[in-house]
């Protein structure tokens, strides 16, 4: 089994999105992950203003090409925002002030600073005029993903037709109260057959029973976990940072902005997820090597 995480924003006290990274600080991070027995990941940059997400991604190139052990953990970049959803909740810890709407231009600017390497982009459909970014992206062999978003089903079809194929942590990246029926989630699972569905399986982001459910119903095949770990993930409870932004992580490992409900990544490990798919959800060994090694891959080949 070598898993291949979709999502990390940072790894044992290491923030990926940190605007003076270091090459040793990455490394060290990348040994970590390799102890902790993953195989591949996506490094992953968050929503920021155009010109800061730029440098970031600019520098992660940079800095990957310094040692053979980041490049070969770095498989590439999961770039997520800046075109998300401004409104509250689904928005979630992401700065509202640096979302903009999608344009080409500047995913293209995004897309040449990553050097190659976007492997997923994570944007709101319904922020895409004319889905013109979601194409752009799709046709340059990026894996177009769907997050902190609340398109309609109309819109989420037009979307999924100009070459959207995900979800980023489903579950999540909406309001904690939503509408009975006619909501977000509900809209996704109607396209299950045509997405592919990312979950964070921490206990948190997703309760395990609703989690199980979930899965049942989109899919093993059609399934993806991820860590969507932050740079306190092996950590304990602390204050830590997440691209310039405050974040507290309390007793039972949870990640949020101080003072608000909203989740800010997770402090998961892969051990702790394979050991919640197992015994928190009871899914074989085969179905967890699904999840979390051969379903990565193949989201991302194009």
């Amino acid at each position: 089994m070598k898993p291949f995480d979709l999502q990390v924003n940072g790894y044992a006290g290491v923030d990926f999105c940190a605007s003076k990274l270091g090459g040793e600080e990455l490394e060290l991070a990348c040994q970590a992950l390799e102890e902790d027995g993953v195989d591949k990941i996506l490094a992953t940059i968050i929503t920021d203003s155009l010109d800061r997400m730029e440098s970031k991604l600019s520098r992660l190139v940079s800095l990957r090409e310094q040692s053979a052990l980041v490049k070969k953990m770095i498989a590439g970049i999961h770039i997520e925002g800046p075109y998300i959803s401004p409104i509250t909740g689904y928005v979630g810890a992401h700065p509202k002030e640096a979302v903009v709407e999608a344009s080409v231009d500047g995913a293209k600017r995004l897309f040449d600073a990553a050097g190659g390497l976007a492997r997923v982009f994570t944007l709101a459909p319904e922020c895409d005029p004319e889905m013109a970014t979601t194409r752009f992206l799709s046709n340059e062999g990026v894996t177009v993903s769907a997050g902190h978003c609340d398109p309609t089903l109309e819109t989420l079809n037009e979307a999924i037709e100009n070459g959207l194929s995900m979800v980023t942590h489903f579950g999540n990246g909406c309001p904690v109260d939503l509408p009975r029926h006619d909501n977000v989630l509900q809209r996704f699972l109607h396209f299950r057959d045509r997405l592919w569905f990312c979950f964070i399986p921490d206990g948190a982001h997703v309760d395990f029973l609703a989690l199980k459910n979930y899965i049942d119903f989109v899919g093993i095949e059609r399934s993806i976990a991820v860590t969507d770990a932050i740079g306190a993930a092996r950590l304990g409870p602390g204050r830590y940072e997440l691209s310039g932004m405050e974040i507290e992580v309390d007793r039972d490992g949870v990640a949020r902005k101080p003072g608000s409900p909203n989740l800010a990544g997770s402090t998961v490990t892969m051990p702790q997820i394979q050991t919640h798919l197992s015994e928190g959800l009871g899914f074989s060994e085969s179905e967890i090597e699904q999840l979390i090694d051969r379903n990565p891959r193949s989201a991302i080949e194009r």
